[in-house]
């Protein structure tokens, strides 16, 4: 699987959320609400998630194997620092 672009959706200048993400793969599957996190020691990228009713938020889609998840990451912090040094801001 290969990922075919990145979309830097919303940009936050306060707040942990610093960006909204959307990621395509093959060009035939995209992921949107993709976060990037302003974490304590890092960026880091959340995966889209939904509230249970006990209160928990889980994942709705996200990689099952650690050198996926690592260059999904790598990749979209990529793009985000890439738009960020371009000044785009985007809605």
């Amino acid at each position: 699987m290969e990922i075919t672009d990145i979309k830097v959706r919303k940009i936050n200048s306060e707040g942990r959320m610093k960006a909204v993400i959307s990621v395509t793969f093959d060009n035939a599957f995209v992921v949107h609400d993709i976060k990037v996190i302003d974490g304590q020691e890092k960026l880091f990228v959340a995966m889209p998630s939904r509230k249970t009713p006990e209160g928990e938020f889980r994942d709705i889609a996200h990689p099952i194997n650690s050198d996926m998840r690592n260059l999904l990451e790598q990749k979209i912090l990529e793009q985000y620092e890439n738009t960020l040094s371009e000044g785009i801001e985007e809605a």
